[in-house]
């Protein structure tokens, strides 16, 4: 037989065992777990930092004063590096300038070309329109004039045989 309550849920929890559930919840909370690899990050850096800080001390604990003469060969070989960048510095710029002059050779010679066909392109168009006032004209009743039109047709027969 069963037990009818006020209620369609079985047993009901007590107010403590609701209040312990809620404060075991295990849901999602994004703020949470980005304080949690914002944390792990910086701990990340921070042991980085102390590492290199550490090798740096030992580096600096070992070295010792070098004699004058060592100094003095450091000195005149950086000058002589110095005097290779300026050479390296020359030739960089002669070559830069060489490039240069060469792409304004292929400018130059892309706008001759461009040129070129434009002329070309003019002259052929301005054979059109001639051709075409040509064909066009009509005498005074209207009836086009044959003269032109035969004369197109010798010419286009005779560049086909050839």
């Amino acid at each position: 037989m069963k037990k009818q309550g006020g209620h369609s849920g079985g047993r009901s929890w007590s107010l403590g065992a609701s209040a312990k559930m809620k404060s075991n919840s295990t849901h999602y909370n994004p703020a949470e777990i980005k304080k949690q690899r914002e944390f792990y990050k910086n701990a990340k850096h921070i042991k980085k930092y102390k590492k290199l800080k550490q090798k740096t001390d030992h580096e600096y604990s070992q070295m010792r004063i070098e004699p004058i003469d060592l100094v003095q060969e450091e000195i005149n070989s950086t000058s002589r590096k110095k005097q290779r960048k300026k050479s390296n510095l020359q030739t960089l710029r002669e070559e830069y300038e060489k490039k240069k002059q060469e792409e304004e050779k292929a400018k130059m010679e892309a706008e001759a070309i461009q040129e070129a066909k434009k002329k070309e392109k003019e002259k052929v168009m301005a054979q059109k329109k001639e051709l075409k006032h040509k064909m066009l004209k009509r005498t005074r009743s209207g009836q086009p004039i044959m003269k032109y039109r035969l004369d197109h047709l010798i010419e286009t027969l005779q560049r086909g045989s050839n």
